[in-house]
């Protein structure tokens, strides 16, 4: 079974011995890939729609696999028991989405061993979210595929976590660092992740080119059909789109000292 980057990243990032339950497992590929390499002796592929989830079945009792991975359909992790996985799997969903599943279902998700965690937007709100509640991102990755980023990590819930490390975690201030580690990745940020630099430098230009809009629009002449409260009212939102971009101009310029001299983050921006 050979896997798009982002579905063989996401996949890789399973602790091997593991038992795994792929909630929204789509056709299945990652849970047959995984077993295919060895990594996981028994797999639960569960999803919400009948159609994907019976494509899963026809592809795992193609590749022979109906002893190793079961399907059940499934709101999330609703369907699944306690203890009955040690690994799970969330790729491909929104962050909200995510959060929302791991909340409903949390007496079950909550005593696993990990949670492999693929985001496809609010990522930072992802990492707020864990690190308030005192689960610990334990491993971070992040590729480029088809023109798109896309970060994923390995998480330790807090209730898999030995007591002593429980005891010690902090709920961090709301500061510059913290906010970049949540918006980046804090060791996507310390291992200096080469695919977060190439999002880095990307972003740079689309906050640039987003400030330079807000510039031209502001130098305009108000149209005379607009009333003085509707000019107040656009200036306004204007200052306030602008405060924003400040504000992660800041997280960036942050993000990029992580990765040393500016020399250097110039000569990638020009490759």
């Amino acid at each position: 079974m050979e896997l798009s980057r982002r579905l063989q990243s996401v996949a890789e990032l399973v602790t091997p011995g593991r038992r795994v339950a792929d909630i929204g497992c789509d056709h299945g590929y990652v849970s047959i890939w995984l077993v295919e390499q060895g990594i996981c002796p028994h797999i639960i592929a569960m999803d919400v729609n009948r159609g994907p989830l019976q494509k899963a079945k026809e592809h795992i009792a193609a590749c022979g696999m109906t002893d190793y991975i079961e399907t059940r359909l499934s709101d999330g992790a609703r369907k699944l028991c306690r203890e009955e996985a040690d690994s799970l799997i969330l790729a491909g969903m929104g962050g909200r989405l995510m959060l929302r599943i791991l909340a409903d279902s949390s007496a079950v998700t909550e005593p696993m061993a990990e949670w492999i965690l693929q985001p496809q937007s609010e990522v930072a709100m992802v990492r707020r979210t864990l690190r308030q509640q005192g689960h610990r991102i334990v491993q971070e990755n992040m590729v480029k595929e088809d023109g798109k980023f896309y970060p994923m990590f390995r998480v330790q819930p807090c209730a898999a976590q030995p007591l002593e490390k429980q005891q010690h975690i902090e709920a961090a201030a709301e500061d510059r660092q913290t906010a970049a580690y949540d918006k980046y990745g804090r060791l996507l940020l310390l291992n200096r992740h080469p695919v977060l630099l190439e999002y880095l430098v990307w972003e740079k230009g689309q906050l640039q080119s987003i400030l330079e809009q807000l510039n031209r629009s502001g130098k305009k002449e108000p149209s005379e059909e607009q009333s003085s409260a509707q000019k107040q009212c656009s200036q306004d939102r204007s200052r306030q789109r602008r405060s924003e971009i400040e504000r992660e101009q800041e997280l960036l310029a942050y993000a990029l000292s992580c990765f040393g001299e500016t020399r250097s983050i110039n000569n990638h921006e020009m490759q």
